[in-house]
Formats: structure tokens, sequence, C-alpha cells
């Protein structure tokens, strides 16, 4: 079987979508979030290490996540216009890394964060989904975020492509997947 890259119909640039089409991606994200737990569990399966794997919303099944995506995250150069957009406006130059990830990777960092937020409301049952439309300045404009942890929510697909950035660099254990489950799941009220 072949992992399906996740398609969104839209820009993803949160700040330039008007509300109509936030709270559009907002639906359509919702509606695809089984589809995507599915597609990532068939993926994970086909590792020999992982091939028992099942998505049962356990700390552990979050934990054996982290261990096979630092086994499966892929890089790609970036190119000289991406490295510019990227350094552009800067009042301060930092480092910026000459390569990105797949497309493939960018997906499955996506699909583990959906896993990780899902997990997250299955063992404490007062979080819920939620989208601030408020303030464009807000990091999360936009995004489905997790509410319910007491004043800062989750954005669990950007907990999950950060994961992928960490393991591309190398810069990250297969347990940090675990340890901020962990902190998440002891803030959730």
């Amino acid at each position: 079987m072949s992992y399906q890259v996740i398609q969104p119909p839209f820009t993803l640039n949160f700040t330039e979508m008007t509300k109509e089409e936030l709270q559009e991606y907002f639906a359509w994200f919702q509606s695809i979030l089984e589809e995507r737990v599915s597609e990532l569990s068939a993926h994970v399966r086909e590792d020999s290490l992982t091939s028992n794997w099942e998505p049962d919303h356990s700390p552990s099944s979050v934990e054996v996540l982290g261990e096979w995506l630092s086994r499966h995250v892929s890089t790609r150069p970036r190119t000289q216009q991406e490295q510019e957009q990227l350094t552009a406006g800067l009042s301060h130059p930092i480092a910026v890394p000459d390569y990105d990830l797949t497309n493939e990777s960018f997906s499955l960092g996506m699909d583990i964060g959906i896993y990780f937020g899902l997990t997250l409301m299955k063992n404490h049952p007062s979080l819920r989904w939620d989208q601030d439309l408020k303030n464009k300045r807000f990091a999360d404009y936009g995004q489905p975020i997790i509410i319910g942890f007491g004043a800062v929510p989750l954005n669990p697909v950007r907990i999950g492509i950060n994961f992928a950035y960490g393991f591309a660099s190398k810069k990250q254990a297969s347990v940090r997947v675990r340890e901020v489950y962990d902190v998440w799941s002891a803030k959730a009220q």
C-alpha cells in the first residue's frame, strides 16, 4: 500500500484567508481526522518494527509513533528562492537550514499531530477542538487548536510538524513525542 500525502484544498496561508475560507478549512479538517489516522496507521504497519501497532489512543501508542517517525522522516534541499523567502525581512540574521521536509514527511508530521491531539482528547474528555479567528497576530490564527489546558491552547498539527523537523535535524530523540504528550496531558483540566 502506498501512503497518500494529505492534500488540503486550501492555500494554508491562514492570515490571508477570509473568515469564511477559514471556517471551511476547519470543517474540512474535522471531516478528515479519522481518514488520516487510518492512512497513518496503514503506513506505520508497513514497517516490520511496528507491524502490530494499533491506533488505540494510549500514551504508549504515541511513543511508538515517535520511534517510527524518527526512522521515516526525510528531507530535500531547499531552493535558493525558498532560502531567500525565509530570510527576507528579518531584522536579525538567523541560520536557516538548507533543507526542508519532503512533502511526505510534512504530511506524516500533520498526521502524527492529528493522532497526538485525538489521543489527548480521548484521554481527557474535557478537551475540544476550536478555531481562533479574533487576532491575525495570534500564532495559530485560523488553525485547528485544542482548548481545555487553561490559557494556552494546543496546535497539534504544529506539534507533529515540529517533531518531524526535530527528527530530521537529528536534534531530537524519539522519546520527545511521549515527553511532550505527558506535559500536555498534565495540563489538561
